[in-house]
């Protein structure tokens, strides 16, 4: 716990609170886009001098490229969290009011009572920072559930209507089976009526064997008929059981993917209890939610949102050990990174065998993305045992492909993406994911 004073205006604000975790995404981007905008309004002598090079940025670009030293910069130094509160002080004087007062209204968004706690630091400051953490936790849950909910209820209405259109195409042609089997058995019994009255007096032979003859063959021309109607309706039959399969066949691929994320979770159940899942003898997986990515392929649990220091790589080893991990890498990022004076085949080869080498290490899942919009076609790379190479399609790039990557991830299963691009890390530690820097890889391959 640490204490600071600082003066705003003839009042002097002390706090001796301070925050067990740090700020919530959502909080802390408000508060840095707030300074942003003050500090392009500040005069460079009023400026910190960590922040002079960020206050030239366009508007736009200082919040999001210097994040990371305004949020800094805001949490030691009280005299440039006042400045930025003052705007906020004029906008909405009510608001910052009844929050010094220690009584917020209740209707107020969390999120932004919780920036300005952080920037006043009233009494009681922090717990309006986890109230909003609270509540965004919340949210991101009730969010899952739903959709975990729709996506429940579209596969069963799925099911049932690939069910009621199969029970009706089968009875329609029982119905059409029955009825020519009906057929058939009146014309036979008309046949043997026929026969029995062909037996005239003997003085009516000669006559009544022409006439039955003759009636012998039309009866006969009939019943040719009838069997080769016969064999249509079998031979629509077949089809229609051909039909009836294919439709199975499209059900069963329509839950694939469904029962894939299923199974990859149970999976990872399972390989953290070794005892039972032999006991059990359980399958292995036999596919994985990136295949399923659509990428130009080449031609031939740790805590969710955090990222890895730097200066541990044996902490990243230990992570690529849990079970069903996904190391999901930003190619040229890590290339250009280590040894970007190579050609990009060169750099290409060098990192795809680095990683083949860790999956014998870790058996982790591995994929490296490459950015594929300005090659010509298909590229030749001889990749490994155990490591999946993907270029981005053309008009897209790799970190496009990387974010489809990580959504295909089921809720629960630990992954790890390698990027020193702040956008790319960014999203995939709010979709859960643990990120490393483009360095931390190559210390852990040994050849940075």
């Amino acid at each position: 716990m640490t204490k600071s004073v600082h003066t705003e205006g003839s009042r002097t604000i002390t706090s001796d609170e301070s925050l067990s975790r740090p700020l919530p995404e959502a909080v802390r981007r408000h508060v840095v886009e707030a300074a942003a905008e003050v500090l392009g309004a500040l005069p460079l002598e009023e400026v910190p001098v960590p922040l002079r090079r960020v206050a030239k940025f366009r508007p736009q670009s200082r919040a999001r490229q210097g994040a990371a030293s305004i949020a800094a910069q805001l949490e030691r130094d009280p005299g440039f969290r006042a400045r930025v509160t003052v705007p906020l002080r004029e906008e909405q004087p009510e608001l910052v009011a009844a929050l010094e007062a220690g009584d917020p209204p209740p209707a107020a968004d969390p999120v932004r009572v919780a920036a300005l706690a952080y920037l006043l630091r009233p009494e009681g400051w922090a717990s309006h920072v986890e109230t909003a953490r609270a509540e965004l936790e919340r949210s991101r849950d009730v969010t899952r559930e739903a959709a975990a909910a729709r996506e429940v209820a579209e596969l069963r209405e799925q099911l049932a209507q690939a069910q009621a259109t199969r029970g009706g195409e089968l009875d329609r042609l029982r119905g059409d089976l029955k009825e020519a089997r009906g057929e058939i058995a009146d014309l036979r019994r008309k046949i043997h009526e026929e026969r029995r009255q062909a037996r005239a007096p003997a003085e009516r032979l000669a006559e009544a064997e022409r006439t039955r003859a003759a009636e012998h063959h039309e009866h006969l021309s009939a019943v040719g008929g009838l069997e080769k109607e016969l064999k249509a309706l079998r031979g629509r039959l077949v089809s229609a059981e051909t039909a009836l399969e294919a439709g199975r066949k499209a059900a069963r691929e329509g839950r694939s993917l469904a029962d894939i994320r299923l199974r990859l979770l149970l999976d990872t159940l399972v390989d953290a209890a070794q005892g039972v899942r032999r006991e059990l003898n359980l399958p292995a997986v036999i596919a994985k939610p990136a295949d399923h990515v659509s990428g130009a392929e080449a031609a031939a649990g740790a805590p969710p949102g955090r990222s890895l220091s730097e200066n541990d790589p044996q902490q990243f080893s230990e992570l690529l050990t849990l079970p069903q991990v996904h190391l999901i890498v930003d190619g040229y990022n890590v290339t250009k990174t280590g040894y970007g004076e190579l050609p990009l085949a060169d750099q290409r080869g060098r990192l795809v065998n680095g990683l083949g080498g860790l999956y014998s290490q870790t058996q982790a899942e591995i994929t490296v993305v490459f950015d594929g919009a300005s090659l010509d076609g298909p590229v030749a790379v001889q990749a490994p045992r155990g490591v999946r190479v993907l270029f981005s399609r053309p008009g897209q790039i790799a970190d496009e492909l990387i974010a489809e990557l990580v959504r295909a991830e089921p809720p629960g299963r630990p992954f790890v993406v390698v990027s020193s691009d702040q956008e790319v890390a960014a999203s995939a530690r709010r979709a859960g994911g643990r990120t490393a820097t483009a360095r931390l890889l190559l210390k852990r391959l040994g050849r940075f």
